[in-house]
């Protein structure tokens, strides 16, 4: 770029941001397990897939509070035909609420 365009000069600054959260997670599986638990319970089949950094999970994860992904039960991500039925969204919002519930009883 700076051959082509020397006014003003290009700049490059790459910075790590997009994390993978495996190694956060790794250490507290049991959430893993308790979340695919409590979907199982509610009627949905959880389905375990990796994703790139660059999730609100990642950025708490890496701060210090391990938090894995969740399904919202949206469909075609990033993409013009993007949608959540309102009833996956009811599911996601029980099954929240029921881990919730599950992990304030066990502090008791």
């Amino acid at each position: 770029m700076n051959s082509k365009f020397d006014d003003p000069p290009v700049h490059l600054e790459i910075n790590n941001q997009y994390f993978n959260m495996r190694s956060k997670i790794e250490p507290v599986y049991h959430i893993i397990e308790l979340a695919e638990k409590v979907m199982q319970k509610q009627g949905v089949s959880p389905t375990k897939k990796p994703v790139r950094g660059d999730t609100d999970g990642a950025r708490l994860s890496y701060m210090g509070l391990p938090c894995p992904n969740l399904f919202t039960g949206g469909h075609n991500y990033h993409g013009k035909y993007e949608f959540i039925p309102l009833e996956s969204m009811e599911k996601a919002v029980g099954v929240v609420l029921e881990i919730v519930g599950m992990v304030g009883r066990s502090d008791e």
